[in-house]
């Protein structure tokens, strides 16, 4: 029989200390970030409508002139409210960026064949490939825009543990995660996950950060269907780097009064048909930035394990998994690259993390990073969608 999300379990002695965490910090204004993309949507006009006659240039221009109106210039979004305003306003900035790599893969193009094909062929392919871009955007602007709003696929993942008890080879853990409820994101999105969740009937569910984009006053409301969720041992969660942005300290409260067990640095130990799992969860790999004493801890996530209990950790971000190993965990849950989102931005992600999505090891220790069940900014997944996982751990 399933229980509610808090379902009863034995906890670790090591306890979170309760402190203040600083503010959510303010984004400033637009300044520089607006000028930089009025010039890039100057040059990319330049580049491809150059080779038409004045009706398309006009017709482009037009375009381009509401791409750079609608589009966000930063973090905060003044002007236009509502779900459909802000989906028109980000999906703007989708098309921006698809706009911007075709182009610049079409210069690429140009410079080829202006070295190595005859001049009459390169002629003939400043006009053909500037017709391929402009077709080209809106139809990946809108085939990312329909996968990244669509409800997350089920990506199912076995997870090999050394040494796994009998009663815990099968074990099913329900991951979500990056769901980034916020101005594009809202309850009805939410009730979709959270049906397809329960629809696995996983042994337990783990939320590994990133759930919001906005206070609890604007957010809690379409945050609210997570109570709904429902395992064998309830939901567990970690913070990401986007609740401190958006009020950490409330937000744990909220996750809290929504039936949510929030790990911070510590573990509880799972009993299960006659064997025991100890999950462990860290603050996100930043927090210290906002409150020096929620400095992310694996090794005080693993103080007190029973001997010989399988270690499972929710980390947000995946630079978390070397002290994870050290501190000797089995297994690693993570997040926060959302896989790249959509192509190429994924091949930007490796710059900052040490892996990007799937199964990965470090050392003796297996991590899966979730490709993000939301999005965040563009609602755009081009090439990579969304996902909830469903993890089944099983003897090495």
């Amino acid at each position: 029989m399933k229980r509610s999300l808090a379902a009863p379990c034995r906890r670790s002695m090591s306890r979170p200390r309760s402190v203040p965490v600083s503010p959510t910090p303010r984004f400033r204004g637009p300044g520089r970030l607006a000028l930089l993309v009025a010039a890039l949507l100057a040059a990319i006009g330049a580049s491809l409508l150059g080779p038409f006659g004045w009706p398309v240039r006009l017709a482009g221009l037009a375009v381009l002139i509401a791409c750079y109106a609608l589009m966000p210039k930063g973090f905060r979004v003044p002007g236009m409210s509502g779900p459909a305003a802000m989906l028109l306003r980000w999906g703007a900035a989708g098309f921006f960026s698809s706009l911007l790599v075709l182009t610049l893969a079409r210069e690429v193009s140009l410079a080829a064949t202006a070295l190595f094909a005859t001049a009459a062929t390169h002629e003939a392919w400043v006009r053909a490939s500037a017709l391929a871009v402009m077709i080209a955007t809106p139809l990946v602007t809108a085939v990312g825009y329909l996968m990244a709003r669509g409800v997350a696929r089920v990506v199912d993942v076995e997870i090999p543990v050394a040494g796994l008890p009998p009663a815990l080879e099968g074990f099913t853990i329900a991951q979500i995660s990056d769901i980034h409820v916020g101005p594009t994101i809202r309850r009805r999105y939410v009730e979709r996950i959270v049906e397809r969740v329960n629809g696995l009937s996983p042994d337990l569910i783990a939320i590994t950060g990133d759930i919001v984009d906005g206070s609890v006053a604007e957010l809690g409301a379409h945050v609210a269907p997570l109570a709904q969720l429902r395992s064998r041992h309830g939901t567990y969660a970690v913070t990401g780097n986007h609740e401190y942005y958006s009020g950490a300290p409330a937000w744990i409260r909220e996750l809290r009064r929504l039936g949510a067990r929030v790990l911070l640095n510590e573990h509880v130990v799972i009993e299960h048909d006659g064997a025991q799992l100890a999950l462990a969860g860290v603050t996100d790999y930043s927090a210290h930035h906002f409150d020096p004493t929620h400095r992310s801890d694996p090794h005080r996530a693993a103080e007190g394990v029973p001997s010989g209990s399988p270690k499972v950790l929710l980390a947000h971000q995946p630079r978390s998994a070397r002290e994870a190993e050290r501190a000797g965990f089995d297994v690693q849950l993570s997040g926060h690259t959302h896989g790249g989102q959509f192509w190429p931005w994924n091949l930007l992600v490796r710059l900052q993390q040490p892996f990007t999505a799937g199964l990965n090891r470090v050392g003796r220790m297996r991590v899966y990073i979730n490709r993000g069940t939301g999005y965040w900014g563009p609602p755009m997944r081009f090439g990579i969608p969304s996902e909830i996982t469903r993890i089944r751990l099983v003897g090495e």
